[in-house]
């Protein structure tokens, strides 16, 4: 299995946060799950690669041309794969990946999980998206979420398929158990 995971190219505030993608990271490794990330090695993106190739997993990154020096890139990955925009980025990532993950992160890491979630609403895929809500991060984003539903811009369908848990285990554990929801256009 391949899994997404998108994240600040930053730490944070709090190191709540660098102990949380360290945590995913040994874990996704020690379950022989694949990262499929932002090819940075800088920020929360750098421990989790760093963290899973540590443990002797497999770590590709995907990142644009124009970020490749802006952001770092990470030279250690088992793949280092460069793309021409954010656009091909995204759609590799998706295209490598068996699940999407969202960790705590900047516009960037909301527009990317908000795109596969929205793929999936359409039907393009049927793979979990998921929020790794450390500390509460996601909260605030997820009320919102239901307040769409509140005023009939989203089924409950369509919120209830998110994924939201705190812990590596339960995570990895949901992505496994993952059932999609019928499609929005049949």
């Amino acid at each position: 299995m391949k899994v997404a995971v998108f994240c600040g190219s930053s730490l944070g505030d709090s190191p709540v946060f660098r102990d949380a993608a360290i945590r995913l990271g040994k874990y996704l490794a020690k379950q022989k799950i694949d990262l499929v990330y932002g090819g940075s090695q800088v920020g929360l993106m750098g421990i989790i690669a760093d963290t899973v190739l540590e443990q002797r997993g497999c770590v590709y990154g995907v990142i644009p041309e124009k970020l490749k020096d802006k952001e770092l890139a990470h030279t250690g990955l088992t793949e280092l794969i460069i793309v021409s925009d954010m656009h091909q980025r995204k759609a590799k990532m998706a295209e490598l990946s068996d699940a999407f993950i969202a960790m705590p992160g900047g516009a960037g890491t909301l527009e990317e999980i908000s795109e596969a979630w929205t793929w999936a609403q359409l039907g393009y895929h049927t793979k979990p998206c998921c929020f790794y809500n450390i500390d509460g991060f996601f909260s605030p984003l997820l009320d919102m979420f239901h307040k769409m539903v509140t005023h009939q811009f989203m089924k409950v369908d369509y919120t209830d398929m998110l994924i939201n848990e705190d812990q590596p285990e339960a995570l990895i554990t949901s992505i496994r158990n993952y059932r999609p929801p019928q499609k929005k256009w049949p």
